[in-house]
């Protein structure tokens, strides 16, 4: 398959989840929260993140992409399909697997505000800032990490990799 080792363990995913939903609770307090899921690499972020809410969340996806194959952003944003309903005077969040060059979250960032949210906010699983193109901070982090590749809880490298409970590094 392919050489890794890992970098986040399953037990520390799965503590820094609690914690944003801890947070998300808080500071959606008495209202009902429109998270959309940026497809595919935040699918498993998302589906353990909602279990722990305790608020009222409509779940919504969008495919975004800048990405060819291979481990290089193309610095080209793709928005494949959306299933994203008017999101007007909602609360929303977007939820992105790994927040990099920024190139793909200031896209998304014009896109739903055009939709004209009573609130918008970001969160990132990985927030990688030495990476950053675009001066652009996420709203929550689930961890700050270095420059790697890294797959596994729902990143890949080619669609490989997806379902490790656990957060690598790809070695070469």
């Amino acid at each position: 398959m392919y050489k890794h080792r890992v970098f986040i363990t399953e037990d520390q995913i799965q503590a820094r989840l609690v914690a944003l939903a801890e947070q998300l609770d808080r500071d959606y307090a008495g209202r009902t929260l429109n998270i959309v899921c940026i497809l595919k690499g935040a699918a498993v972020f998302v589906a353990d993140l909602i279990r722990l809410l305790h608020i009222p969340v409509i779940l919504h996806f969008l495919k975004v992409s800048s990405y060819t194959d291979g481990a290089e952003s193309s610095g080209t944003v793709h928005l494949h399909f959306s299933s994203v309903t008017d999101l007007e005077a909602r609360h929303v969040l977007v939820i992105e697997d790994i927040l990099d060059t920024g190139i793909t979250m200031d896209y998304l960032i014009k896109h739903m505000t055009a939709t004209k949210p009573a609130s918008l906010r970001y969160c990132v699983l990985l927030d990688k800032p030495e990476r950053r193109k675009i001066d652009i901070r996420p709203d929550y982090v689930g961890f700050e990490i270095a420059d790697y590749f890294v797959i596994g809880y729902g990143l890949d490298y080619n669609e490989l990799g997806r379902n490790l409970r656990y957060i690598a590094i790809l070695e070469e």
